[in-house]
C-alpha cells in the first residue's frame, strides 16, 4: 500500500514523504490514527502543503539546531502544577505544558511531537526531558515540577 505520511512516523519517514508500506499497518494502525493519508494523484498535491507546513515548523539546519541546543541546556524550565498531599500530581505533565514552559522561560518555540519525557511526569521534582532538534542533535534540559499555590 502506498501512503502519504502527514505526521514523523519513527522508522518510517517524515511528514510529506510517499513510502510504500504493508496493507494491514497502513489500514489498521496509519491511517486511522491519522499518521498518514492513501496516495492518489490528488494526495500527490498535498505533499507540498504538507513540507512547506513542516519547513515552518523545523529547525533551518544543523548549525541552528546546534545554536537552539546551546540555548537549551542552558535553560532551566519551571512548570507549576496542581499536586496533592505528597507531591502528587492531579493527572499529569503533557508534552504540550513543557513546550509552553519553555516558552515563558525565555528559550525558543518548540514541537510538541519531538519532547521525549522520561515516562510519566505524575510527582513533584527535577525530570530530564530530551528534544531531537535535528536528525544528528538532541538537546537535554532540566524541567522542575513544583506544587502551584
Amino acid at each position: 500500500m502506498k501512503i502519504i505520511l502527514k505526521q514523523e512516523v519513527t522508522g518510517l519517514g517524515t511528514p510529506g514523504d510517499v513510502v510504500e508500506v504493508k496493507d494491514g499497518y497502513g489500514r489498521n494502525y496509519l491511517l486511522p490514527q491519522g499518521f498518514a493519508i492513501r496516495w492518489t494523484k490528488g494526495g500527490e498535491k498535498q505533499i507540498v502543503t504538507i513540507k512547506r507546513a513542516r519547513g515552518a515548523r523545523e529547525i533551518r539546519d544543523l548549525g541552528h539546531a546546534n545554536e537552539v541546543k546551546a540555548q537549551l541546556e542552558n535553560l532551566t524550565v519551571k512548570l507549576a502544577v496542581r499536586a496533592g498531599e505528597g507531591g502528587r500530581l492531579y493527572g499529569s505533565v503533557t508534552p504540550a505544558e513543557v513546550a509552553d514552559a519553555v516558552q515563558k522561560a525565555g528559550g525558543p518555540s518548540l514541537d510538541k511531537r519531538r519532547l521525549e519525557l522520561p515516562g510519566h511526569v505524575k510527582s513533584v521534582g527535577d525530570y530530564k526531558v530530551q528534544i531531537k532538534l535535528h536528525p544528528e542533535v538532541a538537546a537535554t534540559f532540566t524541567l522542575k515540577v513544583t506544587a502551584a499555590k
